[in-house]
């Protein structure tokens, strides 16, 4: 695209830091990954946890001792995924809370209403490859409105929370769809170019990456530090547009599988004094210089840029 502003070019980015390994790997599950930790005193929101990974995930927070929100946009199906948590782990403070990620006059009520302290937030909700071209009453995208807009809303304006944590921990749940998607900040809307359901994914995908990254430059002083997380391929409602999984067999993960490494950022001490990364699979990512296999993994240099994530997060500031 001629003349636009595209947080993809490949600007040289050459990591300081060594690449972190954990002792999880592919087939690693959420329990294994928590197993012996004590989240007592610690509390946490997950969001999109009616279903697939985000329930998992508030289940395996739980089971370790931790206070969770479900931050869901069906209360009924949120109360009784919440009563399903607390009777399987024994945990009652498991509760739900309402909150449309596509809709910020919505997101900015579910914040405005938390008290106290949030140690940790997974950005876990999103719709994949909607068929048709769909904006929201703001004029947004939808998947850019849900899968990044709502969660950037949510994330800076629970910072305060973040922030009395003293030691908070933001998760975003991004994909490997990332790295064939980069964003086109100068039509984030897909008002001139044609619409395609995989590629608009992507770009949303591709634009967690950068929030993890420019959350973590703006609020370590904070105590808060965020990442990004591939969970692999996982059989779920996301796929629902899909047609369902494609992926090789050896290359699928079962839901607890698949929300092992998103717990693993939000609560492991492996992860102590982390941030702005991508991880899969147990591990920090390997940063790339060319697209992948289909199937392949990695992270594309054009996601952790620093300078792509201030420019999408001045932009999406400007679109709250």
């Amino acid at each position: 695209m001629t003349g636009a502003r595209m947080l993809g070019r490949m600007n040289a980015l050459t990591p300081s830091k060594t690449r972190l390994t954990t002792p999880f790997g592919f087939a690693a599950t959420t329990d294994q990954v928590l197993a012996g930790l004590d989240l007592g005193g610690r509390r946490a929101l997950v969001t999109g946890a009616t279903s697939g990974l985000g329930t998992e995930t508030a289940r395996a927070l739980a089971a370790a001792g931790a206070e969770v929100v479900l931050g869901v946009r069906d209360t009924g199906a949120g109360r009784r995924t919440a009563a399903a948590i607390r009777e399987s782990t024994g945990n009652a403070r498991v509760t739900a809370g309402r909150l449309d990620l596509a809709d910020l006059g919505s997101v900015r009520d579910f914040a405005a209403g938390w008290e106290g302290p949030l140690h940790m937030l997974v950005n876990n909700a999103g719709i994949m490859a909607t068929p048709q071209l769909t904006r929201t009453p703001q004029g947004r995208e939808l998947q850019f409105a849900v899968n990044f807009l709502g969660h950037f809303a949510l994330t800076t304006a629970l910072h305060p929370a973040l922030a009395r944590a003293g030691g908070a921990r933001v998760v975003s749940l991004s994909s490997n769809a990332h790295l064939y998607a980069p964003v086109v900040l100068d039509d984030l809307d897909h008002r001139f170019r044609p619409y395609q359901p995989l590629g608009a994914y992507g770009e949303s995908k591709t634009a967690d990456v950068l929030l993890a990254v420019e959350a973590t430059r703006r609020w370590a002083g904070d105590g808060i530090l965020a990442n990004a997380v591939n969970p692999g391929a996982v059989a779920t409602n996301l796929q629902q547009h899909t047609g369902g999984l494609r992926t090789p067999p050896e290359r699928r993960k079962t839901v607890a599988q698949g929300a092992a490494t998103p717990v693993l950022l939000a609560a492991s001490p492996l992860l102590d004094g982390i941030g702005g990364r991508y991880f899969e699979h147990g591990e920090e990512a390997a940063v790339l210089d060319a697209a992948p296999p289909l199937y392949g993994g990695g992270v594309a240099p054009f996601a952790l840029d620093p300078g792509n994530a201030e420019r999408l997060w001045d932009t999406a500031l400007a679109l709250l």
